[in-house]
Formats: structure tokens, sequence, C-alpha cells
């Protein structure tokens, strides 16, 4: 297991979850394709919300770490790396495979490009 910077690991989470809010805030949320959401309390949100961003900036700062990744330019390039092996991959065979909207797809993973690149270059200028 590679030396993980755990600084580089908050920053990036905490980066990751405010992208995440601010991004949702303005672009808004796909709707009338999920189905019908189970009810949760309110406070939940933000405990799973910042829950799943310390591990994707767990797992980011890892691979950088691994992969020797120790500038801002090497972590951009590991984020967009990331995004088009991982979540584009994933929304393009969504989309064709189980017919999810375009849009849908065009919205979470462009929330998923920036916490990458944001995670991406934490890792590159912290870890």
């Amino acid at each position: 297991m590679p030396d993980v910077s755990w600084p580089a690991v908050a920053v990036g989470a905490v980066a990751a979850f405010l992208i995440g809010f601010v991004y949702y805030g303005v672009v808004g949320v796909p709707g009338g394709d999920r189905g019908e959401a189970p009810a949760r309390p309110v406070w939940l949100l933000p405990i799973v919300e910042l829950a799943r961003n310390l591990v994707l900036a767990a797992v980011v700062v890892a691979v950088a770490a691994a992969a020797d990744v120790s500038s801002a330019g090497g972590g951009l390039l590991l984020g967009l790396v990331l995004w088009v092996g991982l979540p584009l991959v994933l929304w393009t065979g969504a989309i064709f495979h189980e017919g999810v909207p375009p849009r849908t797809a065009l919205v979470h993973g462009g929330d998923w490009l920036l916490k990458l690149v944001a995670i991406g270059l934490v890792a590159g200028l912290l870890g």
C-alpha cells in the first residue's frame, strides 16, 4: 500500500463535498428517471455524502501515491484519466444498455469529472 497523505484525503473529501453541493445547486438534480426515492431523514444526506467523498478521496490519493504523482498537472491528468476510465465508461453503458436518459448521465458525469479532477489536483499538490 502506498504512503497515503491523510491531509490530502481530508482536503480532497471536503473539496468534493463542496463541489457536489454547489454543482447540484446550480445544475439541479435530474428528476423523473430514478423511480420513487426512499424516505430518508434530511440530516443523513450530508453524512452519507461526506463519507462517500472521503472514500473517493482516499482512493484517488492512494492511486496518485502509487503512481508517484507529485505535481498539479499530474494530479489534474490523473483525475481526467480516472474519469474517462470509470464514470464516463459506466454512464455511457448505462445510457446504451439501461436506457438512462442522457441528461441524467451528463449531469452526474459532470459532477464526477469536477470531483475527480479536484481530488487529483489536491493529491498532486499535497500528496
